[in-house]
């Protein structure tokens, strides 16, 4: 029994390792690119996200006062002051004389800088300069601090890309494309797949066997074919050849195949009894699927809706070919694109636009993920 017991549990532990392992794998990107979006810029370039709860150290030059101002205190002459601007805020750790060892001594120390000369400065960036005669030159003494500084949250980064970065239009170009390019094939193919489920006609399986060969055609083969077939029908129309209109079908005709045989293959498993009986009962086939397989549908066509949305949210190609790259139409992943170019160091920037672009896509599927498993695996057991 004992034994039985261990021979169930090792695969439900391995299991259950291994989806926490790939929830880690998942959110620990997602929660570096959230918590660099919101620091403040130097600290991104001087430590990693890991350590954004914690003091931060880093390098810095100061200038200490000029030898004008230094005042003789018996035989001793003092220059005292603070390495800190107004306002700035941090607590120096180690500090040093020349640039190739800027911690050479810590803050509190006496540091013995030869010929009578000494400095000291405190952990709050007071100092004080002391040297047993005049002091020389005109300008103070370059010092090298290692200051360590407090955390700093900020939403400026989000200010900067949803304003003067064009992002917020982008973000609204994105929705225009994606929610339409989602609710057009699920309305077409939820209709297709209840005809190859339950209504008999000449040459079905041929049509199923073309659906399921369609989905295996690549996008790129057939993308420069439909952009030249959309333009001559557009002339034709009057139709401009850069308008959303163009990416709704093509987005459309691309997810259709998959959609057609998902939902088919959900919609064929339904209970034959129901279908029988409302036909019985003399509903006709639109109010058999309107009131009785879309609504039994629904984890179906949630589960491809999922999949559809993130295709045409996280799509550059297609964006590009049918809309091209004009700030008044252009997508997120195209504006984001060219922030890689324009702003490659910027990580602050980078981050921000980063994460405005997948919180969409994350909120999707977790309002809908409880349906996707449903929805893929409805159907592939048995089938009408």
């Amino acid at each position: 029994m004992a034994m039985g017991i261990r021979r169930v549990g090792l695969p439900r532990l391995l299991l259950h390792l291994s989806v926490l392992l790939i929830v880690i794998l998942w959110l620990v990107p997602t929660a570096g690119i959230l918590i660099t979006s919101i620091r403040d810029r130097d600290q991104i370039t001087t430590s990693g996200w890991w350590t954004a709860f914690s003091s931060s150290t880093q390098t810095q030059a100061a200038r200490l006062g000029a030898p004008s101002a230094a005042q003789q205190q018996g035989s001793n002459y003092v220059i005292s002051g603070n390495v800190f601007e107004d306002g700035v805020e941090g607590k120096v750790r180690e500090f040093g004389i020349r640039i190739a060892d800027p911690r050479e001594f810590e803050a509190g120390e006496t540091a013995d800088l030869g010929e009578g000369e000494t400095l000291v400065i405190n952990e709050d960036g007071t100092y004080i300069h002391s040297k047993t005669g005049p002091f020389d030159g005109e300008r103070g003494r370059r010092v090298y601090l290692a200051v360590a500084t407090p955390p700093v949250f900020t939403t400026e980064n989000y200010e900067s890309v949803l304003t003067s970065q064009g992002i917020g239009q982008a973000f609204v170009n994105s929705l225009t494309v994606a929610v339409p390019s989602t609710i057009i094939p699920i309305l077409i193919s939820a209709f297709a797949a209840y005809a190859l489920s339950w209504m008999e006609f000449p040459g079905r399986a041929l049509l199923i066997a073309l659906v399921v060969g369609l989905i295996v055609v690549p996008l790129q083969m057939s993308l420069i074919p439909l952009l030249r077939l959309y333009n001559e029908v557009g002339s034709l129309l009057g139709v401009p050849s850069r308008s959303f209109v163009g990416i709704w079908l093509a987005h459309a005709a691309f997810g259709m195949p998959l959609a057609i045989y998902l939902l088919r293959n959900y919609i064929a498993g339904l209970p034959k009894e129901i279908i029988e009986s409302a036909r019985v009962d003399g509903a006709s086939d639109f109010e058999i699927f309107m009131k009785i397989v879309l609504p039994l549908s629904f984890p179906a066509l949630a589960s491809f809706a999922i999949f559809q949305f993130l295709w045409t949210w996280n799509d550059l190609l297609v964006a590009m070919v049918f809309l091209g790259t004009s700030r008044d139409q252009v997508v997120l992943t195209g504006a984001l694109n060219a922030l890689l170019g324009s702003m490659g160091g910027n990580w602050e920037i980078l981050a921000a636009s980063a994460f405005i672009t997948i919180i969409v896509p994350v909120l999707v599927f977790f309002a809908l993920q409880r349906y996707l498993v449903r929805g893929l695996l409805a159907g592939s057991v048995k089938g009408g």
